[in-house]
C-alpha cells in the first residue's frame, strides 16, 4: 500500500503561482510513475502532468499547461516526493488537484491522494 498526501493548494489571482507537494509513503519501492490530475466541477478528471520515477527525462504534460507547469520529483530513503510548480495560473486552472502513483505492475494510476483545492480568480 502507498499513502499519498498533498499540500500547497490555495487561492490566487490570475497570473499568480502555486507549488503543490505530494509525499508518498509505504510501499514506494514498487512505484514506477507519479502524476498530478485535476477535476473541476462538472468536468472529467484530466491528467495534468506525470513523471517516471526512474527516468529523469520523462515528464509529460497536458497541452493546456505546457510551458506553465513543471513537475519534479525527489526520492528519499522512505518516501517519494513529487511537486507541481504552477505559474501563470488562469481561472480555468481552478480544480481539485490529486496526486497519484502507479505501481510498476499496473497499467493505470492506482493510488490516489485526497486532493487539494486550487482556486484562481480573475
Amino acid at each position: 500500500e502507498v499513502q499519498l498526501v498533498e499540500s500547497g493548494g490555495g487561492s490566487v489571482q490570475a497570473g499568480g503561482s502555486l507549488r503543490l507537494s505530494c509525499v508518498a509513503s509505504g510501499s514506494t519501492w514498487n512505484q514506477c510513475s507519479m502524476g498530478w490530475f485535476r477535476q473541476a466541477p462538472g468536468k472529467e478528471r484530466e491528467r495534468v502532468a506525470s513523471i517516471d520515477i526512474g527516468d529523469d527525462n520523462s515528464p509529460t504534460y497536458a497541452d493546456s499547461v505546457k510551458g506553465r507547469f513543471a513537475i519534479s520529483k525527489e526520492i528519499a530513503r522512505n518516501t517519494l516526493n513529487v511537486f507541481l510548480r504552477m505559474d501563470s495560473l488562469k481561472p480555468e486552472d481552478t480544480a481539485t488537484y490529486y496526486c497519484a502513483a502507479r505501481r510498476c505492475s499496473a497499467v493505470t494510476f492506482d493510488y490516489w491522494g485526497q486532493g487539494t483545492q486550487v482556486t484562481v480568480s480573475s
